[in-house]
């Protein structure tokens, strides 16, 4: 889930990758309940979620979070 080499496993990776990666993995309810905002929770899309994400810092970061938590998890 992440580039080897590079100190931040965010690097190259945009916000559109890092959503559908954790829709893919945990699925919107799974995802929804990890983190909740409206966006997973209620007629979920990943235009609605990037909407969001975009113009909302902490949920934003909050997602960061978990995709590179999972992605250490997963290696």
């Amino acid at each position: 889930m992440s580039e080897p080499g590079t100190g931040d496993a965010l690097h190259g990776i945009t916000l559109e990758t890092i959503v559908n990666r954790l829709v893919e993995y945990y699925g919107w309810s799974e995802l929804g309940r990890r983190i909740d905002i409206r966006c997973f929770n209620h007629d979920p899309s990943v235009k609605s979620s990037l909407k969001f994400l975009r113009r909302t810092p902490w949920a934003r970061a909050r997602v960061e979070e978990l995709y590179v938590a999972t992605a250490r998890r997963n290696c």
